[in-house]
């Protein structure tokens, strides 16, 4: 068998600005996802660490760490996580930053949900058990991002059902989670200029655009139209008509 890389990769040529990401089975039995970049490919298992590895015998390095603070506070002893350890659990972030980038290529939206939310429990962690604060910072500056990453998976699986209006409170509540953070950590500048917020606030308001108007919406358009044509018998029709919704809703 050859070595070449090339040999592999001729058919599937990498193109710049595109994410490329393809699905294969690998001599395991077990399903892997590959990644293009510019220089050959990266290579990732669909379920636990991306890499295939076990350190310490546990699924990650964040299981590993999260088990021994466990074990810490049941002696009510602090867990202080040092620089090195930071560092390796944000490079273990990156596998799956890459992984869930991959599984949305592919609309794996359930797969992106779990991994953003494993990185957010990371961010987390090191949130609590990091010392100076700065390490701390250092890695939870991404959360904005991995939200959002979140928020696009789960407002597309409405989005796939049709359920415009689903897909809007989910975009609400991506909205509303980043804006937390930024309130958290005092920053309104960073809130201000946030590109996660900006794109988020865009695309509710494309899903509200196209969301079916209700029964109630319809005529209070009609309404506004009678209005401003003048055909008020109408429009007092219409009127009735909606406070009798509305009073059916509050009764």
């Amino acid at each position: 068998m050859s070595l070449d890389l090339n040999d592999l990769l001729r058919d599937w040529p990498h193109e710049p600005g595109l994410i490329k990401v393809r699905r294969i089975m690998g001599t395991d039995g077990r399903e892997k996802l590959q990644l293009r970049i510019d220089l050959g490919l990266i290579q990732m298992e669909t379920a636990g660490r991306p890499d295939g590895l076990e350190p310490h015998a546990r699924e990650s390095l964040l299981a590993y760490h999260q088990e021994r603070a466990k074990k810490a506070a049941k002696k009510s002893e602090p867990y202080v996580l040092s620089a090195d350890d930071v560092s390796e659990l944000q490079q273990e972030g990156i596998q799956y930053y890459q992984r869930y980038i991959s599984f949305f290529q592919l609309s794996d939206y359930r797969g992106v949900i779990r991994d953003t939310q494993r990185n957010l429990d990371m961010f987390a962690f090191i949130g609590d058990h990091a010392q100076p604060e700065e390490l701390a910072a250092a890695v939870l500056q991404f959360t904005p991002y991995v939200l959002m990453m979140q928020t696009r998976a789960r407002a597309s699986i409405e989005l796939e059902r049709d359920d415009f209006s689903v897909a809007a409170r989910k975009i609400e509540e991506g909205l509303g989670k980043i804006s937390a953070f930024f309130e958290k950590i005092e920053n309104p500048e960073a809130a201000a200029n946030s590109p996660e917020l900006s794109f988020l606030g865009e695309w509710l308001d494309e899903v509200r655009g196209k969301q079916p108007l209700t029964k109630l919406e319809k005529m209070q358009r009609e309404m506004d139209k009678a209005i401003a044509t003048e055909a008020y018998e109408r429009a007092a029709e219409l009127r009735d008509q909606i406070n009798a919704q509305l009073a059916k809703r509050k009764g």
